[in-house]
């Protein structure tokens, strides 16, 4: 008898012709991973406790790391926020909110309690972890700089493995279910590793038997799978390294040049700043001032906005979803315009720091 999947694929050969075999291993593993991503119904108790965090802010930061990197005494030391520290591992066995103000956005700050190797397989209380870190906006993994890269691969299998793909864009394929007509593939460009044959074995896997499948980039085998689960969340990612306080000048600066990577000390509090600052970054926050008419604008606490969801309707979403109902047109100074200040309508991009007002019927 051949043995589980994965021990099928460290077997497989790597070539054209085993390519479809592999493909298909692939895709039975994501299957066999979403039963343990979405447990099965039945009775019994909640989903554990501590775990479901309220959503407040206007972005939510997950850290993750082994026990003992010193997550808690930067999340303590970045928010003020008192989670039991103490020298022992596993300290933290829930997840402790805390709140930072920056540049005028209020964000949450999650403590993901250590996430232990094979929590994507159901150990410890990872599942639950997990859960919260597809619900984050970004994701600091703390590593700790003596012995960072076995960790760091670790705990990338783990969010992998549960759906979560780090500091990448979603592949670019299209994918279209339809009630007859086979599978109809088509490449805008030459694919290294999809041929027709293995994307029909993957394919099957899921019981798909037509579909319109487009590749416009070149693709592999585990792309296909993800755009086929639907479920993957795409976070961007920074590794947080802690106790450089433990090593050389020589070795920081090497440190320096990996890309996603900011050294800091959470004990000595050094480094903060340059934290902070790349978190911004990759929050990609829109921060919007409003401006009562005949009045002066409100620089003191911003309308936040996701980079995505921009429009002058999701502004007026945010505050009262009312305010669309009234709503006749907007005044808008910033970069957003070529006037100031310049009649918009609800389609209208907000671009960081506009300042708007709003006219309503």
């Amino acid at each position: 008898a051949l043995g589980p999947v994965p021990l099928q694929m460290a077997r497989t050969q790597k070539n054209k012709a085993t390519a479809h075999h592999l493909g298909l291993l692939k895709a039975r593993l994501a299957k066999l991973r979403r039963e343990l991503i979405t447990p099965k119904g039945g009775g019994g108790g909640g989903p554990g406790e501590g775990f479901d965090v309220a959503k407040t802010g206007d972005a939510r930061i997950g850290f993750v790391g082994f026990p003992s990197v010193g997550k808690s005494t930067l999340l303590s030391n970045l928010a003020g926020v008192y989670s039991e520290v103490a020298a022992y591992e596993f300290t933290t066995l829930t997840t402790v909110p805390g709140v930072i103000r920056y540049k005028g956005a209020k964000i949450q700050l999650l403590d993901l309690p250590g996430i232990i190797e094979g929590a994507k397989d159901g150990k410890g209380r990872g599942r639950q972890v997990i859960a919260v870190a597809r619900t984050c906006n970004l994701i600091l993994i703390v590593l700790d700089v003596l012995k960072p890269l076995g960790h760091k691969k670790i705990i990338e299998n783990e969010l992998e493995g549960f759906g979560i793909r780090l500091n990448s864009k979603p592949p670019n394929i299209g994918f279209k279910k339809k009630d007859k007509g086979g599978i109809n593939l088509t490449a805008t460009c030459p694919q290294s590793e999809l041929d027709t044959e293995t994307v029909k074995s993957i394919l099957a896997e899921y019981k798909i038997h037509n579909a319109d499948v487009t590749l416009r980039s070149d693709a592999t085998a585990d792309d296909l799978i993800d755009v086929v689960e639907g479920n993957r969340v795409y976070i961007p990612c920074i590794y947080v390294l802690n106790k450089i306080d433990q090593i050389s000048i020589e070795e920081l600066d090497i440190i320096y040049k990996v890309p996603h990577c900011v050294p800091i000390s959470a004990h000595h509090r050094w480094n903060f700043d340059d934290l902070l600052e790349k978190i911004w970054d990759y929050l990609k926050l829109v921060r919007i001032y409003t401006k009562p008419k005949g009045q002066l604008p409100d620089y003191t606490s911003p309308v936040v906005l996701p980079y995505c969801k921009t429009t002058v309707e999701d502004f007026c979403m945010k505050i009262h979803k009312n305010l669309i109902k009234d709503f006749k047109y907007a005044l808008v100074w910033g970069s957003s315009v070529k006037h100031n200040p310049q009649k918009v309508g609800k389609d209208h991009t907000l671009e960081d720091e506009d300042v708007i007002q709003i006219v309503k019927k």
